[in-house]
């Protein structure tokens, strides 16, 4: 995959999951168009208009949380919206990924510039430049409750902007001030209600999800192109890829699931008849590829509809309107984000799940191949032990896969009496998908090793492509040896993109 930056324009044009897997994982110069500033300039002079009045405006001239009744002077209001930033710092934990933290910054400068914030265009135009000069917060992952939005992480990902915390720049996290002083940023000094504006918002939950759903997509295609793998090398039962079966059935997922698998598995000249004739019909994991890679599929397409519509959204509080009201609301509850990313965690677990279940068959000695897919066994257990990591990981996704929104604990004297708990459903699933591209890279050595016992000349021309290109970075196992160097050496291969490319060589872009 390529690391060079992507440029992107604030122009108030939504981001969809296509945008968004093209700028994953990259550094991102951002620019703001003349219509959003000119969008930001109109609702800060909003927000300039009703300082003047004598009424309490949340959070605006009134404390926080429970403490939204006490009415804060003028002369305080600049110290406040610096304080809110200071106070709600308190997230632990480890960062989270540069990766995420792009994400973050991009979504809150998109949030800001839809213009219902009340913040200045200098504002706007710091969050864009820490982007810009790749100065990434540094941003614990504990300590939102996903209700006021996500409010400590959102702290430590604006403090920067007032010099203040910790910022990875040139591969060295170093406190902020410095970090700004070398890429040639000045620190802001906050004015009414952009505080408030820069803690409120769903982004820590929505980074997430997004890079949640670009890494879920990946998977499940390259669960596609490993089944097709192992199908091939046990002389798989083919017609249950059949196109009509999924007509009928009519699951969008499952449809482009066997589809992918034809593809991969045109050309081939196994002898499948014999093998038909013998088993009838195959294990479901070999089977139902299709019904279960495909369900994932339609669930991350779902959880990504649910995500983008708060990535696009205005999830401040209070919000701005062009008429000059100003309303105080709950767009901030990470709800809809908590119930999708915890819908979404338990789908990615069955990727691993049926892969596990793969694995295990085509390591039996099943199928014509030997016990652990190497021929001197006894001696050697082969890839036998592999197996065992892939059931660990599985088996951890399921205790991860328990919702964390189905939790909730007040907080702020009872005024934020529920909270829907989707930063912890966020970070969890992170660490699912970690797991299922492992177990998948695990699943991918156990293919490869079971290709090398098929005549040459046999094999689909796209499964030889990965095949090959496995065997480019991870010798055939004739005998033991430390296989967690293989599995590394495997998830990197499938991690860059180098597996795919080879295979989409042969049958052009999958779905």
């Amino acid at each position: 995959m390529s690391s060079d930056p992507v440029d992107v324009e604030l122009s108030g044009r939504a981001f969809d999951l296509p945008r968004i897997e093209g700028l994953y994982g990259r550094p991102v110069r951002v620019s703001v168009s003349e219509g959003v500033r000119e969008r930001v300039r109109a609702s800060r002079q909003r927000v300039e208009a009703i300082l003047s009045r004598d009424e309490p405006y949340y959070g605006i001239n009134t404390g926080i949380a429970s403490l939204c009744r006490t009415r804060v002077g003028a002369e305080q209001l600049d110290a406040l919206q610096a304080n809110l930033l200071m106070s709600h710092a308190v997230g632990v934990g480890e960062p989270a990924p540069d990766a995420v933290v792009r994400l973050m910054l991009l979504f809150k400068a998109h949030a800001l510039g839809l213009g219902y914030s009340g913040i200045r265009p200098e504002t706007l135009e710091l969050v864009a430049g820490l982007l810009s000069r790749d100065v990434l917060p540094v941003v614990p992952t504990r300590g939102s409750l996903g209700a006021s939005g996500d409010l400590a992480p959102l702290a430590h990902l604006s403090l920067p902007l007032i010099g203040r915390g910790a910022v990875r720049h040139g591969g060295r996290v170093v406190p902020a001030a410095e970090g700004l002083r070398a890429a040639g940023l000045s620190a802001v000094r906050l004015r009414a209600k952009e505080g408030l504006a820069l803690i409120n918002g769903t982004q820590f939950m929505t980074a997430y999800g997004a890079a949640l759903c670009v890494r879920g997509r990946r998977a499940a295609k390259l669960a596609d192109v490993i089944a097709a793998m192992q199908l091939e090398a046990v002389c798989g039962v083919l017609s249950p890829f059949d196109e009509r079966l999924f007509g009928v059935r009519r699951h969008p997922g499952a449809g482009e699931s066997a589809e992918n698998v034809r593809r991969v598995l045109s050309g081939s000249r196994r002898p499948r008849g014999e093998a038909a004739r013998e088993r009838v019909q195959d294990p479901y994991s070999l089977r139902c590829v299709p019904q279960v890679h495909g369900a994932v599929r339609d669930v991350i397409a779902h959880a990504a509809e649910v995500i983008l519509r708060d990535v696009n959204g205005v999830t401040d509080n209070p919000v701005v309107f062009e008429n000059g009201d100003v309303v105080s609301g709950g767009n901030f509850h990470g709800e809809p984000v908590a119930l999708a990313l915890d819908y979404l965690a338990t789908a990615l677990c069955e990727l691993a799940s049926i892969a596990e279940r793969r694995m295990f068959l085509v390591l039996s000695g099943r199928f014509g191949l030997p016990a652990g897919l190497v021929e001197k066994n006894g001696v050697n257990s082969g890839l036998l032990i592999t197996q065992y990591t892939a059931a660990a990981l599985t088996a951890e996704n399921k205790v991860l896969a328990h919702p964390a929104s189905v939790d909730s604990i007040p907080t702020a004297d009872g005024q934020e009496d529920h909270v829907s708990m989707g930063a912890t459903a966020a970070t969890k699933c992170w660490q699912i998908v970690d797991n299922v591209e492992t177990v998948l890279a695990i699943e991918l050595l156990a293919a490869a090793q079971g290709l090398d016992f098929c005549k040459p000349g046999e094999v689909a021309p796209a499964a030889a492509a990965a095949h090959a290109a496995v065997r480019r970075r991870v010798a055939h196992a004739d005998a033991d040896r430390v296989f967690a160097e293989d599995i590394a050496a495997a998830r990197g291969m499938a991690a860059s993109g180098e597996l795919m490319e080879a295979v989409e060589a042969v049958t052009g872009a999958l779905r």
